[in-house]
C-alpha cells in the first residue's frame, strides 16, 4: 500500500480531477486510488470542501511560483504577463477555472501585497490598481470557464450555420488589452486633472 500523506492525497486528487472532471471527483474514488479506506481521508481533510480548497491552492502553484515584479519591470508589460500566467495555470487542469472560482487567496496575500506595491510605486493609484487586478482576475476566470466548458461539450461536429467560431485565446487577449487600455487611459486622465481633484463626482 502506498504511504499516504497530505501532499500525496492532494496530488492524487488533482490527477483524479484531470481524469474524470470536477463533478465526478469523490472521496470514495480518491480513497480507492490511494488504496485506503474512505474515512481515513478525514485525517487530512475534514470535509470535501476542505479538500477542494487544498486542490485549488495546489493547482495554482505554477502561477504562485512566478517571479514577482521588480523595479526594472514596466508595469504594463508585467500586468499582461501576470494575467496570462494566471490564465495558463487555470487551463493546466481540467475544470481548473471551476475549481479555482470562489477559492480564497489567504495563503497568497503577501505576494498580492507586493504586486500592489509594485503598481503603486509605478504610478498606478492604489484604488485603480486594486480594481484593475480584480477585474483582470475575474475576467480571466470567466474566460477560462467558457473555454473549458466548450472543450468539455464539444462533440466534434460543426457549429450551426451563421454561428462564429470563437478563438478563445484571441478573445482573451482582446479583452485583456481593453482592461489595460482602460487603466492607462484612467491614469492619464487623472494626471491631467488640477492638483487636488481626484476625478470623482461631488
Amino acid at each position: 500500500m502506498t504511504k499516504v500523506n497530505r501532499e500525496i492525497v492532494i496530488s492524487e486528487a488533482l490527477d483524479l480531477l484531470d481524469e474524470v472532471g470536477l463533478d465526478a471527483v469523490s472521496t470514495r474514488q480518491l480513497a480507492k486510488r490511494l488504496g485506503v479506506e474512505q474515512p481515513s481521508l478525514y485525517w487530512y481533510f475534514r470535509t470535501k470542501k476542505d479538500l477542494l480548497a487544498a486542490m485549488a491552492e495546489s493547482a495554482m502553484a505554477p502561477h504562485a511560483a512566478a517571479p514577482l515584479p521588480t523595479s526594472d519591470d514596466d508595469w504594463r508589460d508585467w500586468f499582461l504577463a501576470n494575467t496570462r500566467s494566471f490564465r495558463h495555470t487555470l487551463l493546466m487542469r481540467r475544470d481548473g477555472a471551476r475549481l479555482h472560482a470562489g477559492s480564497s487567496p489567504a495563503n497568497d496575500l503577501d505576494r498580492i501585497r507586493r504586486k500592489m506595491d509594485f503598481l503603486a510605486t509605478s504610478g498606478v493609484p492604489e484604488r485603480d490598481a486594486q480594481m484593475a487586478m480584480l477585474a483582470a482576475s475575474r475576467f480571466t476566470v470567466g474566460s477560462a470557464l467558457e473555454e473549458q466548458a466548450d472543450a468539455g461539450s464539444s462533440d466534434g461536429s460543426d457549429p450551426p450555420a451563421g454561428m462564429p467560431v470563437i478563438d478563445h485565446e484571441s478573445a482573451f487577449e482582446a479583452g485583456l488589452t481593453l482592461i489595460l487600455d482602460g487603466l492607462v487611459h484612467r491614469i492619464s486622465m487623472r494626471a491631467a486633472l488640477p492638483s487636488g481633484d481626484d476625478g470623482t463626482l461631488k
